[in-house]
């Protein structure tokens, strides 16, 4: 069990805190920290295992960065993973000589599980972490969390791989990096571009409800949180930074490698079974379409005569080359998949990527009623009459739709989209 031993701790008064029938519900609190705030708006975690020689260069360098440059209160946490060497003594000297630092000491080892420890307990309204090497240029820090002190988004976290970044690192660990990086985008559909670097920021608000659903204490830790944020529409913003390579790096790289890789399949398999628990993360968008029966129901409608008006042109179109039935269940599946997209979205607010696939395969479930009932429509229309015109059988299909669509919606509202019927706000979360 992991135990935590915090020196000089420092908490909000209760006169900071904002009231509780003030928060709303289900969504991460949009409110700028103040100007005049007098205790640590900012919290800045430094995992460390066994670095008696870097831990004091370096918080001293990050005490004197943030006591020149940043013009809010500060904390720098020093998060002990089990050390067995002076990183203890080194820790408890630099608390008690810096008056913005503190101390944590833990029984197990576990960056995860050092940051769950910090975040859980600091009070400070930005909760952010970076390697005890300092291999991210500081000047980078107030760029990243300046967005969540605002307000404007949820998470910030430096990346090595977009445009503007400038990094210094051997071959070995650039291609393993985005390897890393690639695997994730073409696994999990991942838009943030790098999970794995040592310098993120998360507000408090956000992290009380991100913290209990990650699940790793290792260095998967990241990329978990990064993922179920991301799914369930938090905003994550990215800062480029100047970036040099560690040559005394304490990583093993391929038990970490194969750590992630269990981390990936395990996150993959909850996405597929529709059971990472998002949906009360996400923002709420303002514009985010009513609940109501009456409004979904116009919405699906004209989300319908699109659709209807797209089916009509391809199956027009498709029916030449490869007879009725073909081009129907063509021009069937390409509508449904548009459809349910624009209902998810237009229709029943859902927003982010989360529960898109569950979504879709419910989606293609509905088509089969579409399905059955346009077959059945052309296979009467031919059994009844052996040469119908053209015209004949687009009237005889588009009824067969009109006749589906009631039943359609009845299916999306009750069993497609439950997520926002459940919820009873109409809204999964609003755009990244």
């Amino acid at each position: 069990m992991t135990k935590a031993l915090r020196c000089a701790p420092t908490d909000f008064e209760e006169s900071d805190r904002v009231p509780s029938d003030r928060l709303p519900v289900r969504r991460p609190v949009r409110l700028p920290s103040a100007a005049d705030h007098t205790e640590p708006v900012l919290d800045v975690v430094v995992p460390v295992f066994n670095e008696e020689t870097d831990l004091e260069p370096s918080v001293r360098r990050l005490h004197a960065h943030l006591r020149e440059t940043f013009p809010y209160p500060f904390r720098i946490t020093v998060a002990d993973n089990a050390s067995t060497d002076a990183t203890p003594r080194i820790a408890a000297r630099l608390a008690a000589e810096l008056p913005e630092a503190t101390w944590i000491r833990l029984d197990e080892k576990g960056r995860g599980r050092a940051l769950r420890t910090a975040w859980s307990g600091s009070k400070a309204p930005v909760l952010a972490y970076l390697d005890v090497d300092l291999s991210t240029e500081l000047n980078a820090l107030l760029p990243l969390v300046a967005p969540l002190i605002s307000g404007h988004s949820d998470i910030a976290i430096g990346t090595r791989l977009a445009r503007g970044s400038r990094v210094t690192r051997g071959p070995r660990r650039e291609i393993i990096s985005r390897c890393y990086n690639a695997l994730l985008r073409s696994t999990l559909a991942v838009g943030f571009s790098d999970a794995q670097c040592g310098f993120k920021a998360v507000r408090r608000d956000v992290a009380e409800r991100l913290l209990p659903l990650v699940e790793d204490s290792g260095w998967f830790f990241d990329t978990e949180l990064l993922v179920i944020a991301e799914r369930a529409g938090l905003r994550i913003h990215e800062v480029p930074v100047d970036w040099v390579d560690d040559p005394d790096s304490r990583v093993d790289l391929v038990s970490t490698a194969v750590a992630d890789l269990r981390g990936i399949a395990r996150i993959g398999r909850a996405l597929a079974r529709g059971t990472l628990p998002t949906a009360r993360l996400g923002r709420v968008s303002e514009s985010a379409p009513p609940a109501s029966p009456t409004a979904q129901l116009l919405r699906f409608c004209a989300v319908g005569v699109l659709s209807t008006i797209g089916y009509v042109l391809l199956y027009t179109a498709l029916r030449p080359m490869t007879g009725p039935q073909a081009a129907n269940v063509w021009a069937l599946l390409v509508c449904a998949v548009a459809n349910t997209a624009a209902n998810r979205r237009l229709t029943f607010g859902l927003r982010g990527r989360g529960g898109v696939l569950r979504h879709q395969a419910k989606g293609l479930a509905v088509l089969g009623l579409g399905l059955a009932l346009t077959s059945g429509s052309l296979a009467a229309l031919h059994h009844w009459t052996r040469a119908p015109g053209r015209s004949t059988e687009i009237v005889v299909l588009v009824a067969a739709n009109l006749a589906a669509t009631v039943l359609r919606f009845l299916l999306m509202r009750t069993w497609v989209f439950t997520d926002a019927a459940a919820r009873g706000d109409g809204a999964e979360g609003g755009p990244r």
